[in-house]
């Protein structure tokens, strides 16, 4: 009974330190943490946060934003929908420091040129908000994140503007290519996201908006001034370096190599059904099945759910909805005159596809190249079979 009175007013203690908005010392630090990426997709393009340091009232704590809300109900439906609130955290430092490099990740602060005031300021903003009432906030992983969060509260808390001036050598580049330059083109996190995400993240992203990585919020502090020719970074340390590691490509189970498999299975079969003169019906079902429920996935995207960056995706010009449908015909034994329209549909599809990679509408997982090509000459061998059956 002791021992749990005494944990009980250690907490109490705890609670009432940070429940009053009290005043820093003259000598208290305020910085912006980067965590450098690591190994998961998750955690693949990094993390932000606000480092408040005062020696004379013993604090060390980080905020930060982006922290899932386990608590919420229907947690993965929300998350599908882009209805998920997430949540402002605080850790101790130490707990911070220990954890990102123990995982290996680049721990890098810059020290912020606040005055005592703006310092002030800036926690008590982040002191609020991670009251209970104000913790929620709607995540977007473009606009509203742990780094754009950092841009916004620094400018928002700061008596005067904040220059972010554009780096030397610094070219804007579209929302895809910054999240390739994080995953990869040929990597199955990359696969996922150029197919669920549409032409909209093929434009050009400002010099703003490339502050939806953490990385960039590290470059453009670094570059950035207040009161006319002031440093906004007074000095730049870096905590934690990641120990690079050899290790083995894992490019034999890429995307481009396991589907590229996939189309050569695709393509022998289609060359064993034309020398043999005969249709393998469940490898139809399953393109059809497949394409048609990646379709239909790609359309509840796009407009079930409030995701900006899943609208206008034309994935849809190679996985159809409708393929669904059709894989129910190709059950039967005889099948309808329509089905070769339908199947030039697709080769048209295929066509348009191509040229919207080409003119850079959007841009396509290079995954896709294989499968594709094998969905072509597959679609040209059923044109051919079915002509031939259909009464004439």
């Amino acid at each position: 009974m002791k021992l749990k009175l005494l944990v009980f007013f250690f907490l109490c203690s705890i609670v009432s330190v940070f429940g009053q908005q009290f005043q820093l010392s003259d000598d208290a630090k305020v910085s912006v943490l980067t965590i450098g990426p690591g190994e998961s997709l998750n955690d693949a393009f990094g993390h932000n946060g606000f480092r408040i340091k005062d020696n004379a009232l013993g604090i060390d704590v980080v905020y930060g934003y982006g922290e899932y809300d386990f608590e919420s109900p229907n947690f993965y439906l929300k998350f599908a929908q882009g209805k998920l609130n997430y949540l402002i955290s605080r850790h101790n430092f130490k707990d911070l420091l220990y954890h990102y490099s123990n995982s290996n990740r680049t721990i890098n602060e810059q020290v912020l040129n606040l005055s005592s005031a703006e310092k002030q300021n800036l926690f008590n903003y982040l002191e609020n908000n991670y009251k209970p009432e104000n913790r929620r906030y709607l995540y977007d992983f473009f606009y509203d994140n742990c780094a754009t969060r950092i841009r916004d509260i620094a400018q928002t808390t700061t008596t005067t503007t904040i220059d972010f001036k554009t780096p030397e050598n610094f070219e804007p580049k579209t929302f895809r290519t910054l999240i390739h330059d994080h995953v990869g083109l040929n990597s199955w996190g990359s696969f996922g996201i150029d197919i669920a995400l549409g032409s909209v993240i093929d434009r050009k992203a400002s010099v703003s908006e490339h502050m939806f990585l953490p990385e960039y919020i590290h470059t453009f502090f670094e570059n950035a001034t207040i009161n006319g020719n002031e440093n906004l970074v007074q000095n730049s340390t870096t905590l934690y370096q990641k120990k690079e590691s050899k290790s083995a490509l894992n490019c034999l189970f890429s995307p481009l190599v396991i589907i590229g498999l996939i189309a050569l299975i695709m393509l022998y079969i289609t060359y064993k059904d034309a020398k043999n003169n005969t249709r393998t019906k469940w490898l139809d079902l399953v393109i059809f099945g497949t394409t048609g429920l990646i379709g239909v996935l790609i359309l509840f995207l796009w407009f079930g759910t409030d995701h900006s960056a899943t609208a206008h995706n034309y994935n849809l010009l190679w996985a159809f909805p409708l393929n669904v449908i059709v894989m129910l015909q190709l059950l039967k034994p005889q099948v309808k005159k329509w089905i070769t329209r339908y199947l030039k549909f697709l080769i048209i599809m295929f066509a348009l596809m191509i040229f919207h990679w080409i003119g850079g509408v959007q841009v396509f997982a290079i995954g896709l190249i294989p499968i594709v090509i094998a969905l072509l000459i597959r679609y040209l061998y059923l044109i051919k079979w079915f002509n031939k059956d259909l009464p004439q």
